[in-house]
Order: structure tokens, then C-alpha cells, then sequence
């Protein structure tokens, strides 16, 4: 196989294409094109985060209240991904809580129905998120924003760690055996560094020292939840697929959401 990128977008391309829906075409499928998508991640959130935001931002202006702007961005990503990081969210709660062995959760997981472990989770995912987000935006557009973007970044930075090197995949097909274990651990270091880094001093400006400290410890809780989980599912599943990346990507976002509240 080929590990010299082809093109400087690969990663890109990756990274927009199957984690979105935005008309980005993925010209490479490998390993290599996955890393540097991967690596890209919390690029993709920054997108995604800003989207939901001005989505908020949109209704509030209109004259919408603040539980209102919430349940729309709370929308947005779903509607960006297809909602695929829900679906995968609901399955891997499904296999974890199905009490069976590795290959039998993941047969509970590949099913095409949602059942009461998933629906139980999606149900409480959704209303933390829009609750924590109703609060943000309670005090203003620019914290409700705030709570899109960071919120988004720090799931997506999640995602990089799972994706990072010595993470075994749980099956050898599908997106997860194509992303699981190939980033390696300096390049999954530098993002979180940086991502700790650029959210502190972008936050300090607008919002002050509290919400600069609060928001880098929103980062960090998200971070923390996400690598529970995929430890987790690494011990239960034998590692990771595309659904342990959604999950993770579900669960990091909403930890960093509820941090934030405690701002």
C-alpha cells in the first residue's frame, strides 16, 4: 500500500466527506488518506459547531427563545452527519447493554432496529445536550455559540484519539478497520495540544479568564468521557468500528456541554 499522500487534501477531503454531508468528494479511500482525515477532525467540528451556531443565532434574532435556538442546534449536527454519530450512539449502547459477548454485541449492534438500551440513551443524550444548551443560550447568543463550537471541536478531537495508534478494530470490514489505529500517538498529542491550546486563547478575548479556564476544562471533560467509553467498548467489543467512533463523538460533546453549563 501506498503510505505517501497523493494530494495535500486527502486528509481533508476525508475528514469532510465521511463525517459530514457537504459536498466534499473523498478521491482516496486508504489508510493514509484516513490519517490525515483523522487528524483533520476537529477541523470538522469547528464547521459543524459554527453551522449549529448560526443556526441558533438565526431563530434568536427572529425573536425565538433560548429553548428553541437550542433544540435547532441541537439539530444541525444530526442533520450535517446523517445522523450517523446518533445511530452509532444507540447501537453500541444497545451491544454494551445486550450482556452478551463480543460477537454477539456486535451482531445486536449491526441490526437495522433501535431497542430500549438505545432508545433510553438517545432520549437522555439529546435532552442533555439541548438542556445544557437552552442554559448557554439563556445568557446569550455568544455563549450559546460558544457551547456549538467547542462543543463540536472537542467530540471531533475525541475521534482522533480513538482513531490513534495501538487501538485495535473490532471487525475487519467497514469505516472503523479503515480509521481504526492510524494516527499515530505524536500526531494525536499535537492535536489535543493544540485544541487545548487555540480554545483557550480564542475564549480568553471575548468571554474572560472563567470561561477561557471553564472552556479548556470542557475540552479535557469531553476528552476524558470519550477515552471511558472507548476503553469500554475495547474491552466489551475487542475494539472499536464505526459506531464506537459515533458513540464517542455523541458522548465527548455532550460532556463538554455539560461542563460548560457549570461555568
Amino acid at each position: 500500500m501506498n503510505e505517501t499522500p497523493a494530494h495535500p487534501l486527502d486528509g481533508p477531503r476525508f475528514a469532510f466527506g465521511t463525517l459530514t454531508v457537504l459536498p466534499v468528494r473523498v478521491v482516496r479511500w486508504d489508510r493514509t488518506a484516513a490519517r490525515g482525515g483523522m487528524l483533520w477532525a476537529p477541523a470538522v467540528g469547528l464547521v459543524v459547531g459554527l453551522f449549529a451556531a448560526a443556526a441558533g443565532g438565526a431563530l434568536l434574532v427572529l425573536g425565538a427563545g433560548a429553548a428553541t435556538a437550542a433544540v435547532v442546534s441541537v439539530a444541525v449536527p444530526a442533520a450535517l452527519t446523517r445522523g450517523l454519530h446518533l445511530d452509532g450512539l444507540a447501537d453500541v449502547a444497545d451491544g454494551l447493554g445486550s450482556g452478551l459477548e463480543a460477537e454477539g454485541a456486535q451482531r445486536v449492534m449491526k441490526r437495522s432496529d433501535i431497542g430500549p438500551f438505545g432508545v433510553v440513551t438517545l432520549v437522555l443524550v439529546l435532552l442533555a445536550q439541548t438542556a445544557a444548551l437552552t442554559q448557554l443560550y439563556a445568557q446569550g447568543w455568544t455563549h450559546g455559540a460558544l457551547g456549538c463550537a467547542l462543543s463540536a471541536v472537542a467530540a471531533r478531537t475525541a475521534l482522533t484519539l480513538t482513531a490513534r495508534r495501538g487501538v485495535a478494530a473490532a471487525r475487519p470490514d467497514g469505516l472503523g478497520a479503515v480509521v481504526a489505529s492510524v494516527v499515530p500517538p505524536v500526531g494525536a498529542g499535537a492535536v489535543v495540544a493544540a485544541v487545548v491550546v487555540l480554545t483557550g486563547l480564542a475564549v480568553w478575548p471575548t468571554w474572560g479568564a472563567t470561561w477561557a479556564v471553564g472552556s479548556v476544562l470542557a475540552v479535557a471533560a469531553a476528552l476524558a468521557a470519550g477515552e471511558g467509553l472507548l476503553r469500554r467498548c475495547c474491552q466489551r467489543l475487542g475494539g472499536v468500528s464505526g459506531d464506537v467512533f459515533g458513540a464517542v463523538c455523541e458522548v465527548a460533546g455532550t460532556a463538554a456541554l455539560l461542563t460548560l453549563t457549570l461555568c
